[in-house]
């Protein structure tokens, strides 16, 4: 009898304890003791216990995975020589179309021999091994002494004319060429007339022109594509909707509006020819550009000594002293 009293008060007191805390912290020792004993005893009284089966079944989950836990093998690597890495990665960065195999062959020719696998534990995650087609970037920088591009800027003169500009740019020298300038309906044959006119021009340069790149423009059709398909010139079309494509000529017209065009009330057609015709030759001949090592599109300058006088340095004002050109006065 005092057996079961005694049982009914720790049950009361564990009803009661359960209430206080609903989730008891337990040790290590502790949950295996219990989870042996829950599996020793009748099965209708384990729904009597403190915890639940589901989590006796995780602790024995537990129990089973760290039996079988043991200590991994490690192998090791063997320590691969600064240098040696150094040389793999330079390899690897001028080459960038290189496999891993194929500087493992070539490392070889060295007296280097490094597996496969070190060299892309060394390269990765900084480079991925294979083939590559050249990007659009790679393609212009690659080729961009016989690269010309050229689009289309549009100007809204005082009295709300339309103004239309077609220009040409050259991508390796930066040199920027007015084709001429409309105030009435720039189609397809006034741009195909331009073209014409511009074949003398071309004739006269050192490296011939390989590729031309414009955007899908009507303005920009077969006709005038076969002007210079005429001369061995292949036209490059830009995606649709991608200015990025042709970002060289997207970048000029950016240039020209916030230097020029944008400041300027323009009146017409005459005012606009004479405003491009006059920055256009401050861009090609005095403007410094940052790609060209802060030289103009039209070669560095002669330098003379310089005064240590400030009157020594001269000012012109082009556009009615909207730009300004410095340059050193004769000692």
């Amino acid at each position: 009898m005092t057996v079961h009293l005694e049982l009914l008060v720790l049950r009361q007191e564990l009803a009661v304890l359960r209430r206080q805390v609903p989730h008891p912290k337990t040790k290590r020792e502790e949950r295996l003791v219990l989870t042996v004993l829950q599996w020793l005893r009748p099965l209708h009284e384990r729904l009597s216990s403190l915890f639940t089966p589901d989590t006796f079944r995780r602790w024995h989950r537990e129990l089973v995975r760290r039996k079988w836990d043991g200590p991994h093998r490690i192998n090791k690597r063997k320590t691969i020589p600064l240098q040696t890495q150094l040389v793999v990665w330079r390899l690897s960065q001028e080459n960038p179309t290189w496999g891993y195999r194929r500087i493992q062959g070539e490392l070889q020719k060295i007296g280097i021999d490094i597996s496969a696998t070190s060299i892309r534990r060394i390269t990765a995650p900084k480079r991925r091994p294979g083939p590559k087609r050249d990007t659009w970037r790679q393609f212009m920088r690659s080729q961009a002494s016989s690269i010309i591009a050229c689009d289309l800027l549009t100007v809204e003169s005082v009295k709300l004319t339309t103004l239309h500009v077609l220009f040409f740019i050259e991508l390796h020298t930066r040199r920027v060429l007015i084709g001429g300038v409309t105030d009435g309906a720039a189609n397809l044959a006034w741009a195909t007339q331009i073209a014409r006119n511009l074949s003398e021009t071309r004739e006269d340069r050192a490296e011939p022109i390989r590729f031309l790149v414009h955007d899908r423009d009507k303005r920009f059709g077969a006709t005038f594509d076969e002007v210079f398909k005429a001369e061995g010139i292949e036209i490059v079309r830009t995606p649709w909707r991608a200015p990025k494509a042709n970002a060289y000529a997207e970048r000029w017209i950016r240039t020209v509006r916030a230097e020029c065009l944008d400041r300027v009330m323009v009146l017409g057609r005459r005012h606009l020819e004479q405003l491009l015709t006059t920055y256009v030759k401050h861009y090609n001949e005095e403007r410094p550009h940052r790609s060209l090592g802060l030289e103009p599109p039209g070669g560095p300058q002669p330098l003379r000594a310089l005064s240590p006088e400030p009157s020594g340095i001269g000012r012109r004002d082009r556009l009615g002293g909207l730009i300004h050109e410095y340059y050193r006065k004769a000692a």
